[in-house]
């Protein structure tokens, strides 16, 4: 059955964005019956939503979008980066009915069977500036209509933020699981790859790792042991890897001590590499300190150059947080890569340990093989050590 005209959806479901600044954006609901706080970020990708909303990375955020029209392939099983959706809300311009031969269901349909709230009618140009201008900003999205305007604004305001909390513990695994090893799972729109045998062992830390990641690992001839994000460094090493991964993961990384802690015990033990989180992890175990960025980094057209090679790629960010490079010893650490939008840091080695680590997130392959050599320089430096 056809849903409803857009004129239809607006006057029979009302809903807005209430910011703490005071401002409203009014909509109406294209997601589930529920309300959501969160931090109101803008994504600049033209597609690529439901890796988005399947991203744990996006935990405890509302996520803009600035391409005006979203929905046209509809949503897949294939295309998912994790076992649900993660992204606490999801605003648009205009919501598209689906029309692509891999579609299985409808954002709209999507959202609802996964609780997640859409807010479509939005103007996300000036949402989108305001962010820019203003920084980041705490919001509440008000969808049932029992929370009016004044308190939904008081509501984002009072509501505590990512700052200093650990989102990693919520979106982690709850138990080890070993990821593909023979194969069988990975798939490229629905066609089985061949790949290599897996003759090496990784040990991949779940801070909110997409199964992308994964799937790389998996292609480079490295099968996959996924642990929690509390497991010990004593535990990973007694599962005996070639080497360890710190994955991608939501909020703030200092929140995270108990993986730093680990990350410091881990470094020179084996081969380590880091995306994302697990960057700034590693940035933050030695001895590093991280801050804020003004609106972070999302999208998947971010220009980082290699300042190893010279090479600019073009890259998907998804982060608030940065590590800061006057914080770094220059002696122990060096800068591999840098954002040529803002001069932040987007990569690090270690100068005496196999250790190196990228901001940004190479699987996500928006070049789309500007960064796929890194997770084959991740198996070169394993097999050096």
């Amino acid at each position: 059955m056809k849903r409803q005209w857009d004129w239809r959806a607006q006057r029979e479901k009302k809903a807005f964005l209430a910011l703490e600044d005071g401002s409203i954006f009014r909509g109406y609901s294209v997601g589930a019956r529920v309300d959501a706080l969160g931090e109101v970020v803008f994504n600049t990708g033209m597609t690529g939503y439901q890796e988005i909303v399947s991203d744990p990375s996006y935990s405890g955020q509302l996520v803009t979008m600035t391409y005006p029209e979203i929905g046209n392939t509809g949503v897949n099983s294939a295309d998912m980066e994790s076992r649900t959706c993660f992204a606490d809300g999801f605003i648009v311009h205009h919501m598209n009915e689906p029309s692509n031969w891999r579609a299985e269901q409808s954002l709209q349909d999507f959202l609802q069977s996964h609780a997640v709230p859409g807010l479509a009618g939005v103007d996300t140009r000036t949402l989108t500036i305001k962010l820019r201008n203003q920084g980041t900003l705490k919001g509440f999205l008000s969808i049932t209509g029992s929370v009016g305007e004044a308190e939904a604004i008081e509501k984002a305001y009072s509501w505590e933020g990512l700052d200093r909390r650990d989102y990693a513990s919520r979106v982690t695994c709850s138990a080890s699981y070993q990821w593909d090893p023979e194969g069988s799972l990975s798939a490229s729109w629905g066609i089985a790859e061949e790949l290599p045998h897996a003759d090496l062992h990784i040990v991949a830390y779940d801070f909110g790792i997409k199964w992308n990641i994964l799937r790389s690992l998996r292609r480079c001839g490295m099968r996959t042991s996924v642990v929690p994000a509390g497991t010990s460094a004593r535990d990973v090493l007694a599962l005996k890897p070639d080497g360890v991964f710190l994955s991608n993961g939501p909020a703030d990384p200092a929140a995270v001590t108990y993986a730093i802690a680990s990350a410091k015990e881990l470094i020179g033990k084996v081969p380590i590499m880091g995306i994302c989180l697990g960057h700034q992890l590693l940035g933050l175990a030695v001895g590093g300190r991280t801050f804020r960025l003004k609106f972070g980094h999302h999208g998947c057209n971010h220009p980082v150059k290699d300042l190893t090679t010279g090479n600019v790629e073009i890259t998907s960010q998804n982060h608030n947080f940065s590590v800061d490079q006057s914080t770094l010893d220059p002696s122990l650490i060096t800068v591999t890569h840098i954002n040529l939008n803002d001069q932040s840091v987007e990569g690090i080695k270690h100068n005496k340990e196999p250790m190196f680590a990228v901001q940004y997130h190479p699987e996500a392959s928006p070049g789309p093989h500007d960064a796929s050599y890194l997770f084959k320089r991740f198996r070169t430096l394993i097999e050096k050590a």
